[in-house]
């Protein structure tokens, strides 16, 4: 089969855990990464893995089916970053979905589902391990029952959305306890929105790391 997967930042810390899988795929499969939609040359399968934007109808069209990674059991948190939005709202499982990409955000069928749990102390870092391998595991068992399975479609009640994140959702307050924002400590990406405070006229970066 010929299988593209891409992800729209090529700075995103899937994309070495990408490269390894389509490495993989090789010897069986035609199989490259992307990260543009100008290289969405068609083919069998087209995976989105943290892809930020929605892919037009006229590029999905060049494959045989468009596969989105998401993070949330659906219809349950529709819309972007729904596993930082979970771990922030105190969830310590996530789901991870391979649906159908759609016009309409998060709302095709699913072809698979796996979860994996997150324990209190982990760190982004760890916590994106996990994702990614999960991720991983649900595109290789899509390639390898491609033509036998049926994708399932989504409940038709009980959707909600998350909305896109932005800087300012990284804010962590001087005032409060690190107990209670440590989830929100823990789930910024240090290099790309990182946490950060303001006191005393100055913002201050900031930066976890366990000693222990």
């Amino acid at each position: 089969m010929r299988i593209h997967a891409y992800c729209t930042d090529p700075t995103h810390p899937v994309i070495p855990h990408l490269r390894k899988w389509v490495a993989a795929m090789q010897p069986l499969h035609d199989a490259a990464l992307i990260t543009r939609t100008e290289d969405a040359a068609g083919g069998d399968i087209l995976f989105l893995v943290s892809a930020s934007e929605i892919v037009r109808q006229d590029v999905r069209s060049r494959y045989r089916a468009v596969i989105v990674l998401h993070a949330s059991a659906l219809p349950k948190g529709r819309g972007w970053s729904p596993m930082v939005w979970q771990i922030l709202e105190g969830a310590r499982e996530i789901t991870v979905a391979a649906l159908t990409a759609e016009d309409r955000v998060d709302t095709g069928p699913i072809w698979a589902q796996r979860s994996f749990t997150v324990e209190a102390h982990e760190l982004v870092d760890e916590i994106h391990a996990k994702l990614f391998a999960a991720e991983l595991a649900l595109m290789s068992d899509v390639v390898a029952r491609f033509e036998e399975i049926e994708p399932m479609p989504q409940a038709a009640d009980g959707a909600t959305y998350y909305r896109k994140r932005t800087p300012a959702d990284s804010r962590i307050d001087p005032e409060r306890s690190i107990a209670e924002q440590f989830d929100l400590l823990r789930i910024c990406d240090p290099e790309r929105y990182p946490a950060f405070f303001e006191l005393h006229g100055h913002r201050y970066r900031i930066r976890l790391d366990r000693l222990s």
